[in-house]
C-alpha cells in the first residue's frame, strides 16, 4: 500500500514539473491562462501533502514562482522574477529519483531579486535622485522645475528642520512643530506627480557606472516583506546632500552619554531629560551632592548652536525655573565647555560682549578640552572631572560615514570633492553639496564651512544649473557633456547672527573676521534676529506657528510639562 502511494506521489511531482515547464515557456497549459495554470499545480502539491508526504524542492519551487507571477508591481517599482529553464525528462527523472532522500532535508530559497525603481523609458521625463533633506537638498527640491524633470527624494526623515531655532524647543520656547517642514509641502510634486517619489529610507551605495543608487528602507518593525527591505534607484542626475554627523574627536564616552542638537529628537530628548532631571532633584533623602550633579547642565562647545542653547537655557532657569522648581532652584548650574574661544567667527568685540552677558545670567564659562566622558562625570585633559545631570555636544559636523564609504574623489577634510560647477569630476551626472561637499584642491577654491546659507544657496545654484542643462537636452543620463553650465558657484558670505538669552543678540554683517563692516549687539540685534529668522522660516505656516509660540511664551512663559 505505501509503495502504491508513493508511485502516486511521484507521479503527481512528474506531472508538476511538466506543467511548470509549460506554464513559464508556453503561457499557460491547454490554453490555460498562467493564473489558472498556477492553481491547479498548487492544487497538485497540496494532494501530495495529503498523503502524508512531504513537498519536494520542485513543489516548493513552483509555489514561489506562482507567487511571483501573481503578484502585481506596486508604485513602479518591480521585481524580477527568477528564470526558470524548462526540464528535460533526464532532469525530471533525476529530480524523482532523487526525492525520497532529500524529502526532510531543508529547502533553500532562491536568491531574491533586488525591487527597483527602473530606468527612464524614452519619452519620459529624466530623473533626478536627491539624498537627503537637509538645507542643500530641500532648497533643490523646492527650486528643481518638474516641467523638466521627475523627482526622487531618498532620507530617513521626511522633513526639512528649521536648525537656527532648534535650540529654542529645548526648553520650551517653541514647539517642535515650528520648526519642521513636511518634505511634500516643500515640493508636492513628490505627493502628486505620477513619476516623482519620497521614499523613508536611507542610501547604502552608489554605482556611478551603472547610474544606480542602493537604499535600506527605514522601518525596523517589521512591516515590510523582508528585514532590512532593501531596493535600487536607476537615476538621470545624482545629488548627493546627505549631510555631515557630530564630529566627536574619537572621545570615549562621548557616542553613549552625549546629546547632540542636530535633530529634532535630540532636542526632545533633551527637554525630557532636563524636565525629568529637574523632577527627580526633588525626591526625598538626595544629597547636595546628588542634587547639584542632577541639575548641572553641561554644553561642550562654544559655537553659535553652543552659545545659543546656553543662553536659551540660561533664560529658562532664571525666568521659569526658579517660579516653578522654587525647592530645587540654587542647585540648578549651566556650564559651557570650549577649548579656544567662543564663537571664533565673531569680531572680537562681540565675542567679548556674548562672554560678559553668559557670564553675567549664570553661565560658567571653562575652557578645556575634555579627554572622556561618563555616564555621570566629564574628565578635562588637566585632569578636572566635572559631575552633570545633562549633557549637550555641539563641537561642529564632520563626514558621514556613508560619505566615507564612497569611492568618490575627496575634498580636505574628507568631504565629497566637486569641481566649480558641484559636480563630482570622476561621475558624470553626480553632483554633491551641503555639508557633505567640499571643493577640490586643484579648483583652488577653500572648503566653505557647514552652515546653512552655504548649503541654501548651493541648493538654489544646482536646480538653475540643472534647469539650463535641461534646456539643452541634457537632462538624461550622458548627455550633459556639452551643455553650457553658465557660471560657476560662487559663495559670499552675508553675515552670521546669534542670540545669547535675555532678549540680547549678536549681529557680524562682515563678510569675513578681516573685512569692514557692521558689527552690532544689544536689544536691536535682538530684533533684527528674530525677524530675520522668521522670515526664513519654510513657509507661512511654520511663520505663524513660530509667532504665536514667541507670543505665548513672553505672555505665559514656556511650558514645563513632560511628556514621553
Amino acid at each position: 500500500m505505501a509503495a502504491a502511494w508513493s508511485r502516486i506521489g511521484r507521479g503527481a511531482q512528474l506531472s508538476l514539473s511538466q506543467s511548470l515547464s509549460r506554464t513559464l515557456y508556453e503561457g499557460g497549459v491547454g490554453g490555460e491562462s498562467p493564473a489558472e495554470a498556477v492553481s491547479a499545480m498548487r492544487s497538485a502539491a497540496a494532494l501530495s501533502r495529503a498523503r502524508g508526504q512531504h513537498p519536494s524542492s520542485l513543489h516548493s519551487l513552483a509555489a514561489r514562482s506562482a507567487g511571483h507571477l501573481l503578484q502585481p508591481p506596486s508604485r513602479g517599482i518591480v521585481t524580477t522574477p527568477a528564470r526558470l529553464h524548462p526540464a528535460s525528462s533526464a532532469a525530471v527523472a533525476a529530480e524523482l529519483s532523487d526525492a525520497e532522500t532529500r524529502e526532510h532535508e531543508p529547502v533553500t530559497s532562491p536568491p531574491r531579486q533586488m525591487p527597483s525603481l527602473g530606468p527612464t523609458r524614452p519619452g519620459e521625463k529624466p530623473r533626478v535622485v536627491v539624498l537627503g533633506t537637509g538645507w542643500a537638498a530641500c532648497r533643490l527640491l523646492k527650486d528643481v522645475d518638474t516641467r523638466f524633470y521627475d523627482v526622487v527624494c531618498v532620507s530617513p526623515r521626511n522633513h526639512m528642520v528649521f536648525t537656527p531655532l532648534l535650540a529654542s524647543t529645548c526648553v520650551g520656547t517653541l514647539e517642535f512643530r515650528s520648526v519642521v517642514e513636511p518634505v511634500s509641502r516643500i515640493q508636492s510634486a513628490l505627493a502628486t506627480h505620477p513619476g516623482s517619489y519620497f521614499f523613508l529610507a536611507s542610501c547604502t551605495g552608489v554605482d556611478t557606472k551603472a547610474h544606480e543608487v542602493y537604499c535600506t528602507a527605514a522601518s525596523g518593525d517589521a512591516q515590510l516583506p523582508s528585514d532590512p527591505y532593501q531596493f535600487k534607484i536607476a537615476y538621470d542626475k545624482l545629488v548627493i546632500a546627505s549631510g555631515a554627523e557630530p564630529l566627536t574627536f574619537n572621545i570615549k564616552g562621548v557616542q553613549e552619554n552625549a546629546i547632540f542638537l542636530r535633530e529634532v529628537s535630540h532636542a526632545q530628548e533633551i527637554r525630557r531629560k532636563l524636565l525629568t532631571n529637574l523632577m527627580l532633584a526633588e525626591n526625598p533623602g538626595l544629597s547636595d551632592e546628588e542634587k547639584q550633579r542632577l541639575l548641572h547642565c553641561v554644553v561642550v562647545g562654544g559655537g553659535p548652536t553652543g552659545v545659543e542653547f546656553s543662553g536659551e537655557l540660561s533664560d529658562f532657569i532664571t525666568r521659569d525655573v526658579r517660579q516653578r522648581y522654587a525647592h530645587v532652584k540654587d542647585y540648578v548650574k549651566v556650564t559651557l565647555i570650549e577649548a579656544n574661544e567662543i564663537l571664533s567667527s565673531f569680531d572680537i568685540g562681540l565675542r567679548q560682549y556674548a562672554m560678559n552677558h553668559l557670564s553675567k545670567y549664570g553661565v560658567n564659562l571653562v575652557r578645556g578640552i575634555v579627554k572622556e566622558v561618563k555616564p555621570t562625570e566629564i574628565t578635562l585633559s588637566d585632569g578636572t572631572r566635572v559631575p552633570y545631570g545633562l549633557l549637550v555636544w555641539s563641537t561642529g559636523v564632520g563626514p558621514s560615514e556613508f560619505v566615507k564609504s564612497l569611492d568618490l574623489p575627496k575634498s580636505p577634510g574628507g568631504r565629497i570633492g566637486v569641481d566649480e560647477w558641484l559636480r563630482v569630476p570622476t561621475a558624470p551626472d553626480v553632483f554633491a553639496l551641503g555639508d557633505c561637499a567640499g571643493f577640490l584642491e586643484g579648483t583652488g577654491k577653500p572648503v566653505l564651512p557647514a552652515l546653512a546659507q552655504v548649503a541654501e544657496r548651493e541648493g538654489r545654484y544646482l536646480a538653475r544649473l540643472l534647469g539650463r542643462v535641461a534646456a539643452q537636452n541634457g537632462g538624461n543620463a550622458h548627455c550633459a557633456g556639452k551643455a553650457d553650465l553658465g557660471e560657476p558657484f560662487v559663495y559670499k558670505h552675508i553675515g552670521s547672527m546669534a542670540s545669547v538669552g535675555r532678549y540680547k543678540a549678536l549681529v557680524d554683517l562682515r563678510e569675513n573676521k578681516d573685512a569692514k563692516g557692521v558689527s552690532m549687539a544689544g536689544f536691536l540685534s535682538w530684533l533684527m534676529w528674530r525677524s530675520a529668522y522668521l522670515t526664513r522660516v519654510v513657509s507661512w505656516r511654520n511663520r505663524f506657528y513660530v509667532a504665536v509660540n514667541w507670543g505665548t511664551t513672553l505672555v505665559f512663559g514656556r511650558d514645563n510639562t513632560r511628556i514621553g
